[in-house]
């Protein structure tokens, strides 16, 4: 996530070595706390955003389950009914609700992680903030006593290969959309056998669930 990259890069800050190497150290400063100001606010928003999208996978999480246990009832109603079709027809509701279930239980365990990796990401610029505000004036100070005093490394040194670094990052990105892209392409291609054996697999299991309940209500 870009956001929390460039958290990481304010966090790794180091306010002494920024303010030694800046031409304009008081303006250099400001300038680093109005990043972490700007960029907390955006974590803020984003920790409260992806946990509401917690709430929102829960939610569905419950709901397939809830509706996979309503057709399994439903598919015994059935076999008290002597009715085989109409159980198989439930049971087959309630596989793919199950399956639903599980892929939005994988999606909630994925989104717990983000939201831990917001909240920590939030934290640490806040403590970040806090030393820099409570840093500034005595660093400033520090700064100008040192020039004074012919102590000064010299300034306008480039704050690294940023540019460099986008660039590379555009790359990687592109690199890592080719591959899904082909990825994608080839799965579309493959025939249809996986599908026929998953078909098949349905159906025993479907099978075996109608035979459990049947042996279950003789």
């Amino acid at each position: 996530m870009a956001l929390l990259e460039r958290v990481a890069t304010l966090v790794r800050a180091n306010l002494n070595d920024l303010i030694d190497k800046a031409e304009d150290p008081e303006k250099m400063i400001k300038q680093v706390i109005l990043d972490m100001q700007n960029q907390l606010l955006q974590v803020k928003t984003q920790v409260a955003i992806s946990i509401a999208d917690q709430h929102v996978l829960e939610k569905k999480l419950k709901e397939n389950h809830d509706a996979e246990v309503q057709w399994q009832r439903r598919a015994e109603m059935a076999v008290d009914k002597k009715d085989d079709a109409l159980a198989r027809a439930a049971l087959e509701r309630a596989m793919s609700h199950q399956n639903t279930a599980e892929s939005f239980r994988q999606q909630v365990e994925d989104q717990k992680t983000q939201v831990e990796n917001l909240k920590s990401a939030l934290l640490k610029l806040q403590q970040k903030l806090v030393e820099a505000e409570s840093k500034s004036d005595m660093l400033i100070a520090q700064h100008r006593r040192t020039r004074a005093m012919g102590k000064a490394t010299q300034a306008g040194m480039a704050m690294g290969d940023d540019s460099r670094s986008a660039a590379f990052d555009r790359m990687k990105n592109k690199v890592q959309h080719s591959e899904a892209t082909t990825q994608a392409k080839a799965e579309l291609l493959a025939d249809d056998v996986d599908d026929r054996f998953a078909a098949l697999e349905k159906e025993r299991e479907i099978d075996r669930l109608l035979a459990e309940i049947k042996s279950k209500r003789t």
